[in-house]
């Protein structure tokens, strides 16, 4: 058995943090007004159904109506960029006859 102590508490254990007189000076974002001013922050998202490689010869061909073999299958998830970073997955879905995309899954990772 090693010397090392426990370090695992209980959930139930856990306190939550006291705020302190100084925190009370920083604002926290409780609604949408609040982050008002990065509305207008331009981003670019993107819904990518899968992938496809070909030579440039290949791609020279290819016609109006050319149906690509992507290496995702019909109803797997699709993944959503934004700003080329990877941020959910979700699925396609029809919205008065255009496409759309609902997110499924949040991708979070650590910076």
């Amino acid at each position: 058995m090693s010397d090392e102590q426990d370090t695992n508490i209980p959930l139930d254990e856990l306190e939550a943090p006291q705020r302190s007189l100084e925190d009370e000076d920083l604002p926290s974002p409780e609604s949408a007004a609040d982050l008002e001013a990065v509305f207008d922050v331009p981003v670019r998202i993107s819904a990518v159904l899968g992938h496809s490689r070909m030579h440039v010869s290949e791609l020279l061909k290819l016609a109006s109506g050319t149906v690509l073999e992507l290496d995702r299958k019909v109803g797997e998830a699709i993944d959503i960029y934004v700003n080329d970073r990877l941020v959910a997955r979700g699925e396609v879905v029809l919205v008065e006859d255009k496409l759309g995309v609902t997110m499924t899954e949040i991708i979070k990772t650590d910076r």
